[in-house]
């Protein structure tokens, strides 16, 4: 694998983990939204990952047989969490139904801080991947000195 795919690969992980940490961080803040543009309670997302081939030419297609199997990630879609909304006992609420239940978003907040610290760790593991790319780059272009 040559420089510039690593980079290709980590920059394609920093954009995916940055568009989960986006989604994770719209769940946090919906968590309490009872009433959405539907009329329901606000559903839980979750961006659906996918492996995207490293390549940015065909000439790069013939010219790099080593780099095949090389790929990057991508946000192929944001797609909503089927779980049931949580029903809470709360009569006095404007959402409530004749029982005195209001249905809530499906989303845990320990569950989506978890899947934040694990988008952060991840986006740190790619930053941490690009940057002893560039310093191999460097530390090749002083030896050509």
């Amino acid at each position: 694998m040559d420089l510039f795919s690593s980079m290709r690969v980590s920059a394609s992980g920093l954009d995916a983990q940055t568009k989960r940490m986006n989604t994770i961080s719209s769940n946090i803040a919906n968590a309490e939204t009872t009433r959405g543009a539907d009329g329901g309670p606000y559903r839980r997302k979750d961006p659906v990952l996918a492996a995207q081939t490293d390549r940015e030419s065909f000439g790069e297609i013939l010219q790099n047989r080593l780099d095949q199997d090389v790929q990057g990630v991508q946000v192929v879609d944001i797609a909503e969490d089927e779980r049931p909304a949580r029903m809470v006992y709360n009569p006095t609420h404007p959402d409530a139904n004749p029982d005195g239940y209001v249905a809530m978003p499906n989303v845990n907040t320990v569950e989506e801080m978890a899947n934040m610290i694990s988008a952060q760790r991840s986006y740190e593991a790619n930053v941490t991947a690009m940057n002893a790319a560039k310093s191999m780059a460097q530390k090749a272009l002083e030896i050509g000195r």
